[in-house]
């Protein structure tokens, strides 16, 4: 399917895509502020820079996008027609080094959570309990979204 608008808008429109104080991030951050938890945000000194660090809990956050990091089986996980294989490699780059980055991070000594946007967009009430309760927990790993069966 040929895209809709000319190159000139379609890469405006890219640019304005931010990888920081995305809508799910902020909402994830003012429940669990609401919560008690304090945090630091995008700390450069760690591998990734993670949305959110609990340095208390030693716990790092990721907030992803379900269609930057390809969140499997996810409604928003979709790959655009056009130029699909320059898309392609850069969805594998993506993943690579979120593989990589949560590798460090663990080796570092740090527990790390990744929370989908899906899981915000359709229950952030029970993302946010259970997020709550893994920071607490001490588990080592935790990982929320929305992963319809009907969509794989």
């Amino acid at each position: 399917m040929a895209d809709i608008v000319d190159a000139a808008t379609r890469s405006r429109m890219m640019s304005e895509i931010r990888g920081k104080n995305t809508r799910p991030e902020l909402l994830l951050r003012k429940a669990l502020h609401r919560a008690g938890f304090r945090f630091r945000l995008h700390d450069a000194t760690l591998p990734g820079k993670p949305d959110i660090v609990l340095p208390k809990y030693r716990v790092v956050i990721f907030v992803h996008g379900c269609f930057w990091h390809r969140h499997e089986g996810c409604h928003w996980c979709s790959v655009p027609g056009s130029n699909a294989d320059f898309w392609s490699k850069k969805f594998e780059k993506n993943v690579e080094r979120d593989r990589r980055h949560v590798t460090q991070l663990k080796q570092a000594g740090w527990r790390v959570g990744t929370v989908w946007e899906c899981a915000l967009r359709s229950n952030s009430t029970s993302a946010v309990e259970s997020i709550s309760d893994w920071i607490r927990s001490g588990e080592p790993r935790f990982e929320t979204g929305i992963v319809r069966s009907s969509d794989r």
